[in-house]
């Protein structure tokens, strides 16, 4: 997966599509990423004894990683990322200036 946790990212597709948001947590074995304020769900909870009590509560649900973009703020513009290697270590860059992470 080339998006990262702390990424912004654009979404392409989906019923938020042209909203951008922070990734707040990913899931690389199922492609998902979870990203602020973006594929809000309502989930009904039970209560769980007097500190938590239950109720209808706005969460955010994960998109699949096709479905979100990396976000360039400089240019304001979804970008492709690429993966090279730089003294010896491997990197991510954009590839539309080819432009390092």
């Amino acid at each position: 997966m080339r998006i990262k946790k702390g990424d912004t990212v654009k979404v392409i597709a989906g019923k938020d599509k042209g909203k951008t948001g922070k990734v707040l947590k990913t899931f690389p074995k199922e492609d998902k990423v979870v990203v602020e304020k973006i594929n809000i769900v309502t989930k009904h909870q039970k209560p769980k004894g007097p500190q938590n009590p239950g109720g209808i509560t706005k969460v955010e649900a994960p998109i699949h990683v096709s479905n979100v973009m990396y976000f360039d703020e400089k240019s304001g513009k979804g970008t492709k990322l690429g993966y090279k290697i730089e003294n010896g270590k491997k990197v991510r860059f954009k590839k539309s200036d080819n432009q390092t992470i």
